[in-house]
Order: C-alpha cells, then structure tokens, then sequence
C-alpha cells in the first residue's frame, strides 16, 4: 500500500484513506459532497453541503469538517457490515443430552453455487461438526436439536 499526499482544497480533500468531493447536486440548485473510501468503486456516504457566504458556491472543505465526514461515512460503512454480517450469520444456542451446543449458519454468496455452512460447536467453543447445506436451510432450535440428535449428518 503507497502512501499518498493529503490534498487539502476548498472542494477536494484527501487524507487518511479517504476523499472527500464537494460536487453539484443534481436534484436542486445546491451542493452535495461525497465520501470515498480508498480503493472503492462507489461513495460511502453522499449528502448536502452547505452553502458559502455568496449563496451560490459550496462552503470549502475544512479539518473539522473532513475529520466529521470521516466519521460519519466510517459509521454508514460499519452499520452496513454488521446488517450484512446479521443477514448471512445465524446462529442458535440448544441442550441436547444435557450439553449445550451452539449451533451457526453462514451462508457463502457465491455467484455460481450459493450454498451454507451449518457448523456445531460444543460448550468448550470447538468445532465438532460442520456440513454444506443449502442457502434455503433454515436454522432455528428446533432444526439445530434434530441436527445434533441425527449424529451430525446432513440435514435431508
């Protein structure tokens, strides 16, 4: 990875693997300013930008502001993570035979063959059992005991 140089101008400010790009809104007469991650292909955050003094040209990117985009597009990005993360991890926790199991499912979203992987792991946090089902598989208590009750084979 290169490091490159900070760019600090009035619509264009560029630091700490981030630009920042005041650029003109398309729905209104006004200013909008964009946050791009370095090495993304979309913006991770887009919203309005104030006006300067003169009523027509955009406010110049500043520190303040900049640090403020930063964490506000750092945070869009996590949230969207942990909702991404929320939509392919599930995971249940169930006593069978007097041990508990906790049970996971994460779905692998692979163009070509989309498939899952329902994993068990005992109360020690090891892995015992791991089989590929389809994405279609739903986990809950009920699936996870019948499971761990048929020996860890495939679910049918």
């Amino acid at each position: 990875m290169t490091e490159t140089t900070p760019v600090k101008e009035a619509r264009l400010w560029s630091d700490n693997g981030w630009t920042a790009r005041v650029i003109k809104n398309n729905d209104d007469d006004g200013w909008a300013v964009e946050m791009l991650r370095d090495g993304e292909p979309e913006p991770a955050l887009v919203g309005p930008w104030t006006m300067g003094r003169d009523k027509k040209n955009p406010k110049p990117l500043d520190t303040a502001a900049f640090n403020t985009l930063v964490k506000t597009a750092s945070e869009v990005i996590r949230r969207h993570e942990q909702q991404l993360h929320a939509t392919l991890h599930k995971e249940v926790v169930v006593t069978v035979t007097a041990q508990q199991w906790r049970v996971t499912l994460d779905i692998v979203a692979d163009e070509y063959e989309p498939h899952a992987l329902l994993a068990a792991h005992d109360d020690g946090g090891d892995q015992v059992a791991q089989v590929r089902v389809s994405v279609g598989f739903k986990l809950n208590m009920a699936s996870a005991t019948a499971w761990i009750e048929d020996e860890f084979r495939k679910p049918r």
